[in-house]
């Protein structure tokens, strides 16, 4: 249950951030911080670990909302060495 109400929570978080709703988005982080504090020990290790990090999209992704959070690649395609020309 508490799970839910995380995924909850970081969408209104994430729909915040597009509607630039600085009072949305405070509201949703209180709420995942409270949550967190209140259910730390029955949340997955993985879940804790992200939350804890802040890493909020791959907390909502982990939690099967990835959809909710377009993530964007931190650098162009090949800009890591993996797939650029030799």
């Amino acid at each position: 249950m508490s799970d839910a109400k995380i995924k909850a929570a970081l969408i209104r978080f994430t729909g915040g951030i597009k509607n630039s709703d600085a009072a949305a988005v405070s509201a949703a982080l209180n709420e995942v911080e409270a949550l967190l504090a209140a259910h730390r020990a029955g949340l997955h290790p993985q879940l804790v670990h992200f939350l804890e990090g802040r890493s909020y999209a791959k907390a909502l992704a982990w939690l099967g909302g990835g959809d909710e959070l377009a993530a964007k690649p931190a650098s162009p395609p090949g800009g890591c060495g993996g797939g650029g020309r030799a």
